[in-house]
């Protein structure tokens, strides 16, 4: 059992993330300006913080054995994430990521492409800075989980694929995966790391 805590735990991801952590026994800290949506059970520990106020924030994550960030990326940057992380001396850094730095076939990035939807560009882009920062950090044992393109709502099923940094699409050309199947992944890459200090991908 590891104790961890989620930063963003009410989110769609985060919330999921919740879920299959207490599923498998963990013990979690769920972190969020506003906790009261999750409902009090054994196992969890909410904790009302503006991540942005680095002292509250290292103050949450402190004494835990991994930290997971389900924050947005253009609200809440790299350095406002891995400095309070590792002053609270955690040493593990999981992070949900974004597809759009994933890469093409051609070899360019998804929010390079041609048709990426410009609402999502701003969000997107401080994902694949967020993850270029992590690249350059030398202490912190750190994890990327970068989703497929569509990360939606679905079923849990437990059968999918893991890639590194390309992006996943299925046979019928599409590039998908649930809150839940990807919560699966990356608890599964707590209980037995196999991504240390690397992005990886999933996707059916």
């Amino acid at each position: 059992m590891s104790k961890i805590a989620i930063i963003g735990a009410t989110g769609r991801a985060g919330s999921q993330l919740l879920e299959e952590a207490l599923r498998r026994g963990h013990s979690v800290t769920a972190i969020a300006r506003d906790t009261s949506k999750i409902s009090p059970r054994a196992g969890v520990v909410t904790r009302n913080v503006d991540a942005l106020d680095a002292q509250a924030l290292q103050a949450a994550v402190a004494g835990h054995d991994v930290v997971i960030s389900a924050a947005h990326f253009a609200t809440l940057p790299a350095s406002a994430v891995i400095g309070p992380v590792k002053k609270a001396g955690v040493k593990r850094l999981l992070v949900v990521g974004g597809a759009g730095s994933l890469l093409l076939p051609d070899g360019t990035r998804v929010i390079d492409s041609k048709g990426f939807p410009e609402e999502y560009k701003a969000e997107a882009s401080a994902g694949a800075l967020f993850l270029e920062n992590l690249r350059e950090e030398q202490d912190l044992d750190w994890t990327f989980l970068s989703p497929s393109a569509e990360f939606v709502e679905g079923e849990r099923t437990g059968a999918f694929r893991v890639g590194k940094d390309d992006l996943l699409v299925s046979s019928e050309g599409r590039s998908w995966i649930s809150f839940a199947d990807y919560a699966i992944a990356l608890i599964d890459e707590v209980e037995a790391p196999k991504h240390s200090r690397q992005r990886f991908t999933v996707g059916y």
